[in-house]
């Protein structure tokens, strides 16, 4: 569903920047904004935190654990910007803030090992990031009041709450660490306004890092690497 989702919005935004490009040429907003060395401005985002989960070894002489799989649930994101003119096209681009989120992790187990009684048991996998993305992007020629363009780069993220204390009520719970580092890509559209520069940006990132922290239980040696997913819904002022 996120997939068919995503599709939609990228089809949906290359039809706006196609119409930008077939209309008439009209008078442009801020027309030198682009010879500016440097921009600031922020963000606001919507998210979806995944996972990528590669079960171990050990995962089929296991007696209580018999599936893992993950569910993304919404998030938000609270990004700074500031932006470096590399050139014509190119600029360097450092957007830190706040990503909230959540991973919900369903495990389908076994309690009584005697039995084949099979329960599901979601654990609630909260995140709070300090994100520090680095990302260069590459702008196409403005069309009237629009220019498309992608951007890449990485992300070192700090899961302030992975050492937040575990409730008895949420146990059985994992820990996830605290580090992370993310490759990024996506694709975005600026429009410029008349007082400033409006931009949308769809935006996957990829986390390189083993997230699992192992705790000798069967719920982590089920378990061999956790890699995150996040995709991300951004809207830009600057």
């Amino acid at each position: 569903m996120i997939r068919i989702k995503f599709w939609l919005i990228v089809v949906l935004t290359v039809i706006l920047s196609i119409s930008g490009f077939s209309q008439d040429k009209k008078p442009w907003n801020k027309p030198i904004y682009d010879e500016y060395p440097y921009h600031f401005g922020f963000s606001l985002g919507l998210n979806t935190f995944g996972a990528r989960i590669i079960n171990s070894n050990e995962f089929f002489s296991l007696d209580t654990v018999y599936a893992i799989e993950t569910k993304s649930q919404p998030g938000f994101s609270v990004l700074m910007v500031s932006s470096l003119r590399l050139g014509e096209n190119f600029e360097l681009r450092f957007t830190p803030g706040l990503i909230f989120g959540q991973r919900d992790l369903h495990y389908l187990h076994n309690l009584q090992p005697d039995t084949l009684i099979l329960t599901k048991h979601i654990m609630r996998v909260e995140s709070t990031y300090a994100s520090f993305p680095l990302l260069l992007k590459y702008r196409s020629i403005r069309v009237n009041n629009y220019r498309p363009y992608l951007i890449a780069g990485i992300n070192y993220t700090l899961d302030l709450e992975s050492e937040k204390k575990i409730r008895d009520e949420e146990r059985p719970k994992i820990r996830l660490s605290r580090n992370d580092l993310y490759f990024e890509a996506g694709i975005g559209l600026d429009y410029y306004l008349p007082y400033f520069k409006f931009a949308t940006e769809l935006k996957f990132s990829f986390g390189v890092m083993n997230l699992l922290r192992p705790d000798n239980t069967e719920y982590t040696r089920a378990i061999e690497t956790i890699n995150g997913r996040l995709f991300s819904i951004l809207f830009y002022f600057e």
